[in-house]
């Protein structure tokens, strides 16, 4: 392999975050599965997350495309792998990706939180004490 082939194909993670985002409605963008790509969670929780906080993401944040905008989007990148997308992706502004890490975060610690409850209730029913 030539050396600027093997310089397209390693790119950093800088590089490849970068790609990632898009210019929509005169904002810069990510998009919902490349942030649940990003967060290591399936598109789903990502989304069901957002809704429970919807209260969260004022349209300045995040919004969800149109289908004429991500049918534009498929047909510039040509790309399939977005292919089979049931629901219209949102685009979280960097406001919104902001909004999201700390939503991200505040589940992190009630899943934690809930955790250790469980491990001192369980401690407790075979004796142990606070």
């Amino acid at each position: 392999m030539s050396k600027a082939k093997s310089n397209i194909t390693k790119l950093t993670p800088d590089e490849t975050l970068i790609r990632k985002i898009y210019l929509i409605r005169g904002y810069k963008v990510m998009l919902d599965f490349d942030l649940a790509d990003l967060y290591e969670v399936e598109t789903k929780q990502l989304k069901r997350q957002v809704n429970r906080n919807i209260e969260r993401f004022p349209e300045d944040f995040m919004f969800q495309l149109s289908k004429e905008e991500f049918e534009n989007l498929r047909s510039q990148f040509g790309t399939s792998s977005w292919g089979g997308t049931r629901y219209l992706p949102y685009a979280f502004t960097e406001h919104g990706v902001t909004m999201l890490a700390s939503i991200e975060n505040l589940i992190d610690k009630k899943i934690e939180e809930e955790n250790k409850k469980i491990n001192w209730e369980e401690r407790e029913r075979i004796g142990f004490k606070k």
